[in-house]
Order: C-alpha cells, then structure tokens, then sequence
C-alpha cells in the first residue's frame, strides 16, 4: 500500500525563540532536509504543513499546504490537512524537528496498523509515546474535522477515540527526538559527535 507524508512544519516554535524550526541548522542543514532525505525512501509522496518561510519551503520541490484553521491550531490542523490533501490512503505524521527519525518507521507502523486492522499506528518506546509520528487511514478525515469544530486540540484524545493501536521502537528515543531549543540541538550535536569518536 502506497504512503504520504507530512511533514509538520507549522507551529510557533516559542522555546526555539520563534525562529521557524524546520531551518534551524543541526549538522550544517535544517532540520526539515534531515527528516526529508529520512522519509523520502519510506514513503510515495511528501506534502509540507508550514505557516511562515513559505519561500523557503517552497524551493524544497514538494507541495506546501498552509493551515485552514486560524491561530497555529497545533498538529491536528496539519494532520486534517494532510488527510485531505494526501494522494495515498495512509498518511503517515511527522515532525520537522526529529532529524533521527527511524528508517523503518513506515515499515513498522504499516505492518501493526494492517496487522491490528486499526486506523490510527503510534510510534512508542517502551512507556514513552510519541503521537505526532503516527500512521493513518485517509478515512479519517471527517472524524478530525468533526474534533477540530468542536475547539478539540489534543492528538491523543483525537487518537485514542479512533482505533488506535501503539508500535514499539524499542529503547531507541533519540529517534524520536523533538528539538525544541538551541541547548536541544547542542546536547544532540555534541552526543552524536561523541558516539562517532567512541
């Protein structure tokens, strides 16, 4: 079964000092080019969920689609738009600010979501969850619409009153990292380093 994805790339970044996170620098690249040259073997199409630095993001050469729920609704109004906009009948989530994302993050997410018959796969680690990498079926849409109406905000609670299964990645959370602050990024930076002298 063919996949999209959306990168979430739309929200106010206030702990990053509002500077847009998906092109703050890690590595000598934004974060967004990490998480797409991740996703780009896993998946058939890349859509781009962004409010500001349209410019940049659309030389990134895939669709960039602006939230249609007004104020920085949070994740959900990306996810309603990547369910309405996706050209495949799952849509898989991510953040833009996760550069480790896990290479066989589609592979596992689809194979528990067939595998359960459910309409919502959540990445976990261990008792840690991770809802904004999250598999879904395209069906959805007029569940998280009907959420978003009512002035419901929360992914989990959205999630959870789906079918809505867990996959574990095992104790691998730096995959999952979200970096959040430029102390984030030094931390992550620094430890990589490390591990490639050790």
């Amino acid at each position: 079964m063919s996949v999209s994805a959306l990168i979430l790339a739309g929200g106010r970044a206030t702990r990053m000092g509002g500077v847009d996170k998906g092109l703050v620098q890690f590595q000598s690249q934004p974060l967004i080019q990490h998480v797409i040259s991740r996703l780009a073997p896993q998946v058939d199409e890349i859509m781009i969920n962004a409010n500001r630095e349209l410019a940049y993001y659309n030389t990134l050469g895939y669709r960039v689609l602006q939230d249609e729920v007004a104020d920085f609704a949070g994740p959900l109004a990306g996810m309603q738009l990547g369910l309405k906009h996706a050209s495949h009948d799952l849509v898989l989530f991510t953040p833009c600010d996760s550069p480790l994302l896990p290479t066989d993050l589609v592979q596992k997410l689809k194979a528990g979501l067939l595998q359960a018959n459910a309409d919502i796969a959540v990445a976990s680690c261990g008792s840690n969850n991770h809802p904004v990498f999250c598999l879904c079926k395209k069906t959805l849409l007029p569940s998280l619409h009907h959420f978003l109406a009512q002035g419901n905000r929360k992914v989990q609670a959205w999630q959870k009153s789906q079918h809505y299964i867990e996959v574990d990645f095992g104790d691998d959370n730096d995959a999952f990292e979200n970096l959040n602050s430029p102390d984030d990024i030094i931390k992550l930076e620094s430890k990589l380093a490390k591990a490639h002298v050790d």
